[in-house]
C-alpha cells in the first residue's frame, strides 16, 4: 500500500461513497472499498491472516446516541474470516462506529498494537467471548444463566456483541431483542478481567545479525501448537548455514518458547537468511485482528477451526564493518512506529529514516519513533550504506472510532456487512533512543451494517435499488439531524 492511502476514515468514507454510486449505476454490484487492494510488501508480525468473508449470523441492535430522537437500528453478531489451509475463524467487533469492507485481509495483533491498547476492560471482553456464543453452544443452558426465554444462534450472537460493544466503545447499546438483551445484561455484570491470550505463532525478534562462525540469536519461537516447523531460505542452507538450539543441536522443528539460533560456518559469504516457521493450529480466543490495509473494523476472535499460521525472521551477517538488523513495532502510546536498529558489526552503522540520518555504534541500538495519525497507511523505508534497504507498511489501529463529530460529512457512508446470513430477524520521527548494547440480506428500516453507526444522511434510492439488486452487501444510511434551530 502506498502513503497515499494514508487517510483518516472520513476521507476513505467519502471515497468509498462514491464507490457505490459509481458502482450501482455501472454493474449493479457493490464490493468494499478496500476488498481489492494489494498486499504484497506488508510486514506481517507472525500469526494467522484471514479474510473478511462477511456477517454470517446477527439480529438486531439499537443505538442510543446523545441527540438522537430515536435509537439507531443496526446488525449486531458474528463475522467469519477465511483463514490458511482453508480453516474458519468467527470474530465479533471491537470497533463500532468503523466500517467492515467485505474481502478485507486481517492479521493477529497483540492488544497493545489494537483499539484494545489502552481498555482496562479488555480482559472482560475475553471473558465474555469464553463464556458465550459459539463458545457456549448449549443455549438452553445459556438462556437459562441470563434469564432469558429463550436463545437462538441469532439472538444469542446479537446479545453477546452488544454486551462487548458496551465495554469495547463504551457504548450504549440495546439489543432488540428481550432474550438478547437479558443476554447482554447477564455478560456484562458477569465478566471478570482475564489476561490476554498469547499468540498462536511469533518470532521475536524478527530480525538478528552477527558475525560468521557465530550463533546468532537467538530468536524466540511462541506458539499455541504443539510444534512449529522449521524451514531455512535455500540459499542460506546451500552456503551451510544450520538453524540451531542452544546446544548447537540442529532444529527443524520448535515448542513454544524455545530459543532457536543461526548457526553460521566462519568461511561463509556475507549474507542474510529467512528462517519461517508453520504450524496448524486454533487461534486463541480473545486474540484481536487488524486490518493488513484499509480501516476496515478491528475484530477480535471468538472461535476458530485449524488455521495455517506463520511467521518469519531473519539473520544477517558479515565479517567487518556494520552488521544491522532492523525491526519495527507500533506504538500506540507513542502514535508511531518504532523502529529498532542493531548493530553487531564493529564499526557505526549509519542510516536514513524519514529524511534525518542516525548512527548506532558497534555493538549498540537504538530506537526511532515516526509519528503515524490515527488509522494512517504508513510506508516506512530505511536505508543504510551498501544498498541496505528494509521497508515497513501498515496501518496504526489504536483507538475505535468514537461517535460521529457534531458536524458529520453530507455525504453517505457505506457500510457492508458482506456474505450471506442465516440470521436477520430485522430486514517526520520523533523521541529516539540509543543504548551501548543491544449485512447479510436486509429488508428495510434504517438498518446499517455492523459497526457502520455514522450519523450521514440516508439515500434511501440507493438502498431500494441495493435490495431489488440483490447485491451481496446492503448499503444503509443514516437520517442526518435537522439544521440548529429546527
Amino acid at each position: 500500500m502506498s502513503a497515499a492511502r494514508g487517510r483518516g476514515r472520513s476521507t476513505a468514507r467519502r471515497a468509498a461513497a462514491a464507490a457505490v454510486v459509481t458502482g450501482l449505476v455501472a454493474t449493479g454490484a457493490l464490493t468494499g472499498a478496500g476488498a481489492a487492494a494489494a498486499t504484497d510488501g506488508v510486514q506481517h508480525m507472525g500469526g494467522a491472516v484471514a479474510t473478511l468473508s462477511g456477517l454470517k449470523v446477527y439480529d438486531t441492535a439499537l443505538l442510543h446516541s446523545k441527540g438522537d430522537e430515536k435509537p439507531f437500528r443496526m446488525p449486531a453478531g458474528l463475522f467469519e474470516l477465511t483463514g490458511g489451509g482453508g480453516g474458519t475463524l468467527k470474530t465479533y467487533c471491537i470497533d463500532l462506529h468503523n466500517p467492515t469492507e467485505d474481502g478485507t485481509k486481517y492479521q493477529e495483533t497483540p492488544w497493545s498494537e489494537s483499539v484494545l491498547n489502552k481498555n482496562e476492560n479488555a480482559g472482560k471482553i475475553r471473558w465474555i467471548l469464553q463464556n458465550s456464543f459459539p463458545q457456549v453452544d448449549d443455549l438452553t443452558a445459556l438462556a437459562a444463566k441470563a434469564g432469558a426465554k429463550q436463545l437462538t444462534e441469532k439472538t444469542a450472537a446479537a446479545g453477546t456483541q452488544v454486551a462487548i460493544w458496551r465495554y469495547s466503545d463504551k457504548a450504549n447499546v440495546t439489543a432488540a431483542d428481550d432474550n438478547a438483551e437479558r443476554l447482554a445484561d447477564y455478560l456484562e455484570k458477569e465478566a471478570q478481567n482475564l489476561e490476554e491470550p498469547k499468540a498462536s505463532l511469533t518470532f521475536a525478534p524478527l530480525a538478528v545479525s552477527g558475525k560468521p562462525g557465530t550463533r546468532i540469536g537467538p530468536v524466540t519461537v511462541t506458539t499455541n501448537a504443539a510444534r512449529a516447523a522449521l524451514k531455512l531460505s535455500p540459499d542460506a542452507a546451500g552456503v551451510g548455514v544450520k538453524v540451531v538450539d542452544e546446544a548447537g543441536k540442529p532444529l527443524d522443528n520448535a515448542v513454544n518458547n524455545q530459543k532457536v539460533f543461526f548457526e553460521v560456518p566462519a568461511d561463509a559469504p556475507d549474507g542474510t537468511a529467512k528462517l519461517t516457521a508453520s504450524a496448524t493450529t486454533t487461534v486463541p480466543v480473545g486474540r484481536a485482528f487488524t486490518p493488513l490495509v484499509g480501516t476496515s473494523q478491528t475484530m477480535i476472535l471468538a472461535g476458530s477451526s485449524n488455521s495455517d499460521v506463520t511467521a518469519e525472521a531473519t539473520a544477517s551477517w558479515a565479517r567487518t564493518g556494520p552488521v544491522p538488523a532492523v525491526t519495527f513495532k507500533e506504538n500506540c502510546d507513542k502514535g508511531g512506529v518504532d523502529v529498532t536498529a542493531t548493530n553487531k558489526g564493529d564499526s557505526p552503522f549509519t542510516f536514513t529514516l524519514a529524511g534525518a540520518e542516525h548512527t548506532v555504534p558497534a555493538g549498540g541500538s537504538k530506537t526511532v519513533t515516526v509519528p503515524v495519525d490515527e488509522d494512517q497507511a504508513y510506508d516506512i523505508t530505511i536505508t543504510g550504506p551498501d544498498g541496505f534497504k528494509e521497508n515497513f507498511k501498515g496501518v496504526l489501529d489504536c483507538k475505535p472510532a468514537g461517535e460521529p463529530t457534531p458536524k458529520p460529512s453530507s455525504e453517505p457512508t457505506p457500510n457492508t456487512a458482506g456474505g450471506s446470513s442465516t440470521g436477520g430477524s430485522t430486514a517526520g520521527t520523533t523521541g529516539s533512543t540509543t543504548t551501548g548494547s543491544t449485512t447479510g440480506s436486509s429488508t428495510g428500516g434504517d438498518l446499517a451494517a455492523t459497526g457502520g453507526s455514522s450519523a450521514t444522511p440516508m439515500i434511501a434510492g440507493i438502498a431500494i435499488a441495493l435490495v431489488a439488486l440483490g447485491g451481496g452487501a446492503v448499503f444503509f444510511l443514516r437520517k442526518k439531524k435537522a439544521a440548529a434551530g429546527e
